[in-house]
């Protein structure tokens, strides 16, 4: 499944990685839970929210790039909905979803261009995907870095409580 070099996230997990995988970070985090009530509905078209699809997936990576929400591989657009504000044509900001283990979908890769910060663009994205997530039955949750206290203070605001704490892994394999 991974190929030589490539890296593996493991979190909150008690499995051992094999012998020749070299440990390359460790991260204390938690996992938030929707606790809220069904988020207001908000008309994403006005509000500049956009779907992002597969043609997308190049400037999905180099906002990831440039803010670092955490990992995102060259495929991860396509393990769920990507929503996006676009600036002047370019990706300012987005969210999506990853995991989605049943009754649960994970949102992630939430994350704001340094020159877009500070308008509401994040809590926008978050409650579109958790609207669209708790319509189908489902119940948003994520994962963030303990140091993060802006985005913990934002999940809080927007309904979210903290589950559990966990720490995230990464491997590189041989």
């Amino acid at each position: 499944m991974l190929g030589g070099g490539e890296l593996a996230d493991m979190f909150s997990c008690a499995a051992t990685p094999p012998p020749d995988w070299e440990p390359v970070f460790a991260l204390e985090g938690r996992q938030m839970i929707w606790a809220g009530t069904t988020p207001v509905d908000i008309s994403e078209a006005e509000a500049g929210v956009v779907d992002l699809g597969a043609d997308s997936g190049p400037a999905m990576r180099d906002l990831v790039a440039r803010t670092r929400p955490g990992p995102f591989w060259p495929r991860t657009h396509e393990l769920g909905c990507h929503l996006g504000i676009r600036e002047n044509g370019r990706l300012v900001a987005m969210a999506g979803e990853r995991l989605r283990p049943p009754g649960w979908t994970e949102i992630s890769a939430v994350c704001t261009a340094p020159e877009a910060r500070g308008r509401g663009h994040s809590a926008l994205l978050i409650r579109a995907l958790a609207a669209r997530i708790i319509g189908r039955g489902e119940r948003p949750f994520l994962h963030v870095a303990e140091t993060n206290t802006g985005a913990i203070a934002l999940y809080e605001r927007l309904g979210f409580r903290t589950r559990t704490q966990v720490t995230f892994r990464g491997f590189r394999t041989p």
